[in-house]
């Protein structure tokens, strides 16, 4: 299935510089191919085409999106919380201003649930900081 923003170009309409494959997207993001793959099997990160091999054709604003997974991995957002964000800032981008309040609380949600996410982090950076000195203290009185 292709997916297609109305504010992107179509594939046809891209060249080959505006777009990568999987191997580049891994490389540029730090991540593995099988990752990659898996957001696509359940639908966090969908390729912006495929080529007539059937090969999954990314572009830099997948790139984008899918930089934005990976920083939301290390606080521990699970697959479906990743989703919900995901639609909520996909929705924002095209929303009536109607809609724009409640998509903000539910953003503000997410955002006050990172900060605590982050909070928490930190603090066990700060026991794990406190045990490496314990055991450099240990080593230092080794011969």
């Amino acid at each position: 299935m292709t997916t297609v923003s109305p504010s992107s170009p179509t594939p046809d309409d891209r060249t080959a510089s505006d777009t990568m494959h999987i191997g580049e997207l891994a490389e540029r993001a730090g991540m593995s191919l099988r990752t990659i793959r898996h957001y696509d099997e359940v639908g966090l990160l969908v390729p912006s085409g495929r080529t007539a091999g059937g090969f999954r054709v990314y572009t830099a604003q997948d790139l984008e999106r899918l930089l934005v997974i990976r920083r939301m991995k290390p606080l521990g957002f699970t697959l479906d919380e990743m989703a919900e964000l995901l639609r909520v800032v996909d929705a924002l981008a095209g929303a009536a201003p109607a809609d724009q309040a409640a998509l903000a609380a539910r953003l503000d949600a997410s955002l006050e649930d990172a900060r605590a996410r982050h909070a928490k982090l930190v603090e066990r950076a700060g026991m794990a900081e406190e045990f490496i000195g314990t055991l450099s203290t240990l080593r230092a009185a080794l011969p």
